[in-house]
């Protein structure tokens, strides 16, 4: 150990609360952070030696992968950093983590308890192995964030092993109470519990998701198997910080996910106790710095989400606006049974996107999961419209969203973009879809009449 400031590169190319943190608490221990994303990350090979830009000690990698196109891309700058510097969550393991099914089979094979599950790569094999899991089962997508690409769906709904172009499978519904759905968020850094939560089903849903509207609550007396199943999922799975998620059943304990980019918002709101602090200090200390215990356990209850000195300046003064959709937008829209390629339209009026029924049958959208009241210029108190679950592809980035089901088929287009997805983008209203096709299509004829 040296009492030299040590410097620590956190890896996230998207701005979040968790990666703010965590270079705010490795400032407050008394050493450097550097935020390593677009503006500001290089790797330089000449004369046989490679250089990593920014120079940093050590990396903690917060690469969010799940909702990403082409997340191998990702796994690869990672693995270059990891080649360079020493790396917490290194890529080989984030792989198994961020593809669920490869997570269960680890923990499996560890011992460790994990729901029935099956993958298959061929549709008949899968809906032939439907009838092992009983009335109701959960349908997924193996790789997926925020409780997207997760369904519940009965004995009679036929399959797809894709949804879009992920990998699905079917996997046991454990649960306990079936009016009030809960799980465990358990957060654990160097193979310790550092807090823990119960989180509950929103209203008309079954999944716990925060980003979904679950409610969360501490839990201080965490029983100690399950602490020790929590840890023992990190290990195997081979992750330094992760939040494991376990649900009780009527056999005991079984562990659901992995997370290796676990947002820790919720948890803090719950619990009161930040992980930020001790990822920072596994982080220095990696790299051979010196961390004050008290301090450490003083930083625990304050989530400082301020904009920290090692962001570079170009991303501090810029807004984050995100990427730029159009009036209409070509877009992948998926259910539990196909993807289908449509033309969208984007409405910033609309709370919520909306699908229409026909095309919503096509792709297996659903099950109907509540019903939402919209309003209507004819009907003063609205009208109330079924909701489902689909997948919207927009660009690279996938959404899960609840979509309400209407006919469209007297509009222009099945599909209309609510700010349920709008949100994530900037509309460019003078842009179409339909006019940069055409623009395409006279360049090609151009090219072929050469």
């Amino acid at each position: 150990m040296t009492d030299d400031p040590v410097t620590v590169g956190v890896l996230s190319l998207h701005t979040s609360r968790e990666t703010k943190a965590i270079l705010n608490a490795v400032e407050a221990l008394g050493h450097r952070g550097v935020w390593l994303r677009e503006e500001n990350l290089g790797v330089s090979i000449e004369d046989g030696e490679a250089t990593l830009e920014p120079d940093v000690d050590v990396v903690a990698n917060r690469l969010l992968l799940s909702n990403t196109e082409q997340p191998c891309e990702l796994l690869g700058i990672a693995t270059t950093l990891a080649r360079l510097r020493p790396t917490l969550n290194e890529p080989r393991h984030v792989l198994t983590a961020f593809h669920k099914f490869a997570t269960a089979a680890a923990l499996s094979n560890a011992g460790v308890p994990v729901p029935d599950a099956y993958l298959a790569l061929n549709a008949d094999r899968m809906n032939d192995a439907r009838d092992r899991f009983g009335d109701e089962a959960v349908y997924k997508t193996a790789i997926g964030t925020h409780g997207g690409g997760t369904w519940k769906i009965g004995r009679d709904e036929e399959v797809n092993p894709v949804v879009g172009e992920r990998y699905a499978f079917l996997q046991d519904l454990i649960e306990r109470d079936s009016d009030a759905h809960a799980d465990l968020r358990i957060y654990v850094v160097n193979g310790e519990v550092v807090a823990a939560m119960r989180r509950y089903a929103p209203e008309n849903d079954w999944r716990t998701n925060v980003a979904l509207g679950g409610a969360v609550e501490g839990i201080d007396d965490l029983p100690e198997e399950v602490r020790d199943i929590a840890a023992e999922s990190a290990e195997v799975v081979g992750l330094d910080y992760a939040g494991v998620d376990v649900v009780e059943g009527d056999d005991g304990w079984f562990v659901l996910e992995v997370n290796p980019t676990a947002g820790f918002k919720g948890l803090f709101e719950a619990t009161g106790v930040s992980p930020a602090p001790d990822i920072a200090r596994l982080a220095i200390e990696e790299a051979g710095g010196a961390v004050d215990d008290e301090t450490v356990a003083a930083l625990r209850s304050n989530l400082d989400t301020s904009t920290p000195r090692g962001m570079p300046r170009r991303a501090v003064e810029a807004s984050e606006p995100g990427r730029v959709v159009g009036y209409t937008e070509e877009v992948l829209v998926s259910g539990t049974s196909g993807t289908e390629r449509i033309v969208s339209k984007s409405d910033t009026g609309a709370s919520r996107t909306s699908i229409d029924t026909k095309l919503a049958a096509k792709i297996g959208a659903g099950p109907i999961k509540s019903m939402t009241r919209v309003k209507s210029g004819s009907v003063k108190s609205g009208k109330s419209r079924p909701v489902v679950d689909i997948v919207v592809g927009v660009g690279g980035d996938r959404h899960t969203v609840a979509a309400s089901l209407e006919d469209r088929s007297h509009m222009d287009y099945p599909l209309l973009l609510g700010r349920d997805i709008l949100k994530h983008y900037q509309v460019d209203v003078t842009r179409r879809f339909e006019d940069e096709a055409a623009i395409d299509q006279d360049e090609e004829e151009e090219e072929s009449s050469e």
